[in-house]
């Protein structure tokens, strides 16, 4: 997405980094004189991310979106709307931080996963996902809060790295639905992730 929208900020920072992980892929592919924070409200997170720190990126345990005075040219929510307990709120919060987010949001909704018995619930105990979304839901939860969309893409999630001889099962119908409809495919057979570029 930042390639093919040029972008090339000074700044960069994300909330709710994890292990810090994107972070530093990020700093040794842009410019040198661009700065990185990861913001992340789990200890342990923030622990393993410390061992990433270097004088251009640094970690805080703390929550973004009470931090005062704090901006960046662009900032990444990668796997975050789903752990709120409020995202239209959280929306809200986090909209003055960046005129640039980048949103990364598994779309775990889809017909497959509903007709699974247990489809949603084992995602909400395992991963301890709060809500679960389609493409739209996602885009028009953002437009409510008053972003502007200025490209969105989907991307294939983990399991078509998956080794297991199910998933690999599952991918070929998947695979062949997706080349002739993407929403189509998305909406009934889920197995993508969504990025949005937002304003």
């Amino acid at each position: 997405m930042m390639r093919r929208h040029h972008l090339s900020p000074q700044n960069v920072g994300e909330i709710g980094c994890g292990a810090g992980e994107v972070l530093r892929q990020l700093q040794l592919r842009l410019g040198s004189d661009c700065r990185f924070w990861g913001y992340d409200i789990a200890p342990a997170a923030i622990q393993l991310a410390r061992s990433r720190e270097n004088e251009r990126l640094q970690f805080r345990l703390a929550d973004l979106t009470a931090e005062e005075d704090t901006r960046f040219d662009l900032l990444l929510i990668l796997d975050v709307l789903e752990h709120q307990e409020n995202y239209f709120s959280f929306l809200r919060a986090i909209k003055p931080l960046a005129p640039l987010k980048l949103f990364h949001q598994v779309l775990d909704l889809s017909v497959y996963t509903l007709l699974l018995r247990d489809g949603l619930t084992s995602r909400r105990t395992k991963l301890e996902d709060l809500h679960f979304f389609t493409k739209d839901t996602v885009l028009q939860a953002m437009r409510n809060e008053g972003y502007e969309i200025l490209d969105w893409f989907y991307a294939p999630r983990s399991i078509y790295r998956s080794s297991r001889l199910k998933e690999k099962f599952r991918q070929i119908p998947r695979a062949l639905c997706y080349a002739v409809h993407k929403d189509l495919a998305v909406r009934l057979m889920g197995g993508y992730t969504l990025f949005v570029l937002a304003r």
